[in-house]
């Protein structure tokens, strides 16, 4: 056994043990290569984490072994870890938060290949101050994906909202929109189905909001599920624990449009220089307030 892989982050240590564990087999990615990536990756994916609940994906015994979920944080995590317990229908769970490089490096030491994150902040878990699309295609073609995320964004900008595109690293896209923390997640949830039912009803023969597979008919369906108490989303620039090691990757808006966009567009290995740009530059910086866009999406509803 390979001694362990010792990594300073801050005024902390941190040992990744068996380093040499190959998570990734068709591409020979180590535990101690999603290490180094993710201490790289710290500077722009913390701001994505810090405060927030999260959810690990973790595998022990790489991608091709059986990986589980965990909410709960194990009574061995060192106390140095932030944590926030929070209620839960009959009881209550203990997440960890990720509001620093050290956690990141701990989380990998644990095979934690992706972390999946609230949408609201601990300190006001029932307000979220994010609000997601998720853009999955019907089929293997990536082409209605790219077209559901462009009439979403007219949409937004309709609405006067601030919107962020993301891949998601494994099927399709994200679309955020920054909030003010004051909303809780019902309303937020059914302004997100109220505005993706106006933009389905604009273009009917592409878009759905039925839940039903097979109501769908080949349509691409606006998935706002995610916008509830609870509920997560993949951070920004997590890996996925899918062969290629593909990233969730931020993009800019203009981006859409390239020929060679797909979900699982950017890896482990060619993230590297995106990490150091700003596809979002400030546009998830300020949350809005829901009401004026509830005001106008009334009227835009009222008018279809």
């Amino acid at each position: 056994m390979s001694p362990a892989l010792k990594l300073r982050a801050g005024r902390r240590t941190v040992e990744i043990n068996r380093p040499d564990k190959v998570l990734f087999p068709d591409d020979g990615l180590t535990k101690a290569d999603l290490a180094e990536y993710y201490r790289g990756a710290a500077r722009a994916m913390l701001p994505h984490l810090r405060g927030r609940p999260l959810m690990l994906e973790r595998h022990p015994d790489g991608i091709d072994g059986e990986g589980f979920m965990q909410k709960d944080v194990p009574d061995y995590f060192p106390d140095w870890v932030h944590t926030a317990e929070l209620p839960k229908e009959q009881g209550s769970v203990t997440h960890a938060l990720c509001d620093d490089t050290a956690t990141l490096l701990y989380l990998a030491d644990q095979a934690c290949i992706t972390p999946h994150r609230w949408l609201a902040k601990a300190d006001r878990p029932d307000c979220p101050d994010r609000l997601v699309f998720d853009l999955d295609p019907p089929a293997n073609d990536f082409a209605p994906v790219r077209q559901a995320a462009g009439l979403l964004h007219d949409l937004l900008d309709e609405l006067r909202l601030p919107s962020a595109l993301m891949t998601t690293g494994s099927r399709g896209l994200h679309v955020l929109v920054p909030l003010d923390r004051r909303t809780p997640f019902d309303d937020v949830r059914a302004f997100a189905r109220e505005a993706a039912d106006l933009l389905a009803a604009r273009h009917p023969d592409r878009l759905t909001t039925e839940p039903r597979k097979e109501a769908r008919r080949g349509r691409l369906y606006l998935d706002v599920q995610r916008n509830a108490y609870a509920q997560t989303a993949v951070a920004p620039y997590a890996v996925r624990a899918l062969p290629g090691a593909p990233v969730a990757a931020p993009l800019a808006w203009p981006e859409l449009d390239e020929p060679d966009l797909a979900a699982r567009r950017w890896t482990l290995a060619t993230i590297g220089e995106r990490l150091d740009g700003a596809p979002w530059h400030d546009s998830l910086r300020r949350g809005r307030s829901l009401a004026p866009a509830r005001r106008r999406l009334a009227r835009l509803s009222d008018d279809a």
